[in-house]
């Protein structure tokens, strides 16, 4: 059965998201269109398995598809190729030392395809940086910047959100030192919205949307794991 599409208002309180059950399939997941990008509606869709998903000429549009692509730190898949570069030591990796820039390259490494990280999409996990739920993870060749990406954690979940490359594997080597430090710190599962043929290639895979659910409802609300990224050196160099 299709289900209609549900309105939010800027100001409906910002849990008024329906059960994610009721996403459409066509477009897959599309859930509810409207509201606004305040830090709590947007953790309050994180902690329901629904995220924000639109481009310039669109509302706000809140996503929740079935299947869901996740990857199982355990399960992380380091190529040959990948792991030769890794231990060229050619690159290091920093958390949270440029989260700002960062996310301006992601969204400016798809404007000629267009871009789903608006201006107020940028202004709100900017935001959500400063209030300690937003990450980055940044690779460095030197002292130039060459890659990164970034997402948000809540308890034992990850949630990615995009990445970028201005170097050969830069966004691998940064997602892998992610990896590696979810596993350090007990992080259970990393969300990667929805299937891309890349991070398959990575240990991406999908799993129904009730058993995500499942994993966020037993995971969100466990101790935060991510504030160890504080403590970590700056720039982490990483002893592959």
């Amino acid at each position: 059965m299709q289900h209609s599409i549900h309105w939010l208002r800027p100001d409906d309180p910002p849990d008024s998201f329906p059960d994610v059950a009721k996403a459409l399939r066509d477009p897959d997941g599309l859930l509810a269109i409207g509201g606004n990008l305040t830090p709590e509606r947007i953790i309050l869709a994180y902690r329901r398995g629904i995220f924000p998903w639109y481009d310039d000429s669109q509302p706000i549009m809140w996503w929740s598809p079935d299947p869901r692509a996740v990857i199982f730190p355990d399960e992380f898949h380091i190529s040959r190729s990948l792991r030769r570069t890794l231990r060229k030591g050619t690159y290091c990796v920093s958390i949270d030392q440029c989260f700002n820039e960062v996310i301006s390259q992601c969204a400016n490494s798809r404007f000629e395809t267009g871009t789903w990280i608006t201006d107020d999409m940028l202004a709100a996990y900017r935001q959500l940086h400063e209030l300690g739920y937003a990450h980055s993870v940044e690779t460095w060749r030197g002292d130039q910047l060459v890659g990164g990406m970034y997402g948000i954690a809540i308890g034992k979940i990850f949630f990615g959100e995009s990445m970028y490359s201005a170097a050969p594997d830069a966004s691998k080597v940064a997602l892998a030192r992610l990896v590696h430090l979810l596993q350090r710190t007990g992080v259970k599962l990393l969300d990667c919205q929805v299937v891309s043929e890349h991070l398959l290639t990575l240990g991406m895979r999908p799993i129904p949307r009730k058993s995500f659910i499942e994993y966020l409802n037993q995971y969100v609300d466990c101790e935060a794991a991510m504030p160890v990224w504080g403590q970590l050196p700056t720039p982490t160099t990483v002893p592959w």
